[in-house]
């Protein structure tokens, strides 16, 4: 059982109020996801207190930084276990609409049980990114896109973006390392421009960053590539 108390206070300490409804949700998220661990392996990250630093706080930290709008279409890619998007829809009390990628389907059905036991909706999708951005139903049609610890920036701007509007944003939750040198020419070919590289501590002094990515032009259509091709040959 994860300590409400923390999470509040860790919670308001970066600028978000998270009321009684929002603190039952994420116990019932936590209870979901440490229970769901132990028969699949979802994250390393299963002890109460670090699930709350690591994960809640952790995703909660794009809300001290951006200012996402109720209401606001995002589509996060690599949910894996629902970090940061799940934890942002209950920070904004389920007013926002959210779509969930991951290519593994375990991954997903959790997700699902965790909307439903939380009473929360969100669109969830088994694909690969860098097929899904060759969608037109789904291609430049998000507000934010996020991602965390995913893979490299320069790789995963040229998975996300194609999805992000323009002036619309990408917001990449990342370690310690600056990864923003190595992204500049990718993040320019596909059409976005960094807003803002924030480096940051969580509660127990792990190093954390945000890149946030505004989209000023349209991504070329031949964005993204094929998965092997961005690996081998990243922009």
């Amino acid at each position: 059982m994860i300590d409400r108390d923390k999470l509040y206070q860790y919670a308001r300490d970066i600028g978000v109020e998270l009321d009684d409804n929002m603190l039952s949700r994420f116990r019932l998220y936590a209870s979901e996801l440490i229970t769901t661990n132990k028969k699949y392996n979802l994250t390393a990250i299963t002890e109460p207190d670090e699930v709350v630093v690591k994960h809640f706080i952790d995703s909660l930290n794009v809300l001290k930084y951006f200012d996402l709008d109720y209401g606001n279409k995002i589509i996060d890619i690599g949910s894996g276990a629902g970090f940061p998007a799940l934890p942002l829809l209950i920070a904004k009390n389920g007013m926002l609409e959210v779509t969930f990628v991951d290519s593994v389907r375990k991954k997903l059905l959790f997700i699902e049980r965790a909307l439903n036991v939380c009473g929360l909706k969100g669109e969830i999708l088994h694909e690969r990114a860098e097929e899904l951005g060759q969608d037109k139903d789904y291609r430049e049609s998000y507000d934010v896109a996020t991602a965390r610890a995913v893979a490299p920036l320069n790789v995963l701007c040229e998975l996300c973006m194609p999805f992000v509007k323009v002036g619309g944003y990408f917001i990449a939750l990342k370690g310690s390392s600056d990864e923003v040198t190595d992204a500049k020419r990718a993040i320019k070919q596909l059409g976005g421009k960094i807003e803002s590289n924030v480096s940051y501590k969580l509660p127990n002094g792990d190093p954390r960053s945000i890149v946030i990515i505004k989209k000023i032009s349209q991504t070329p259509t031949k964005y993204p590539r094929k998965y092997k091709i961005i690996s081998s040959k990243p922009l």
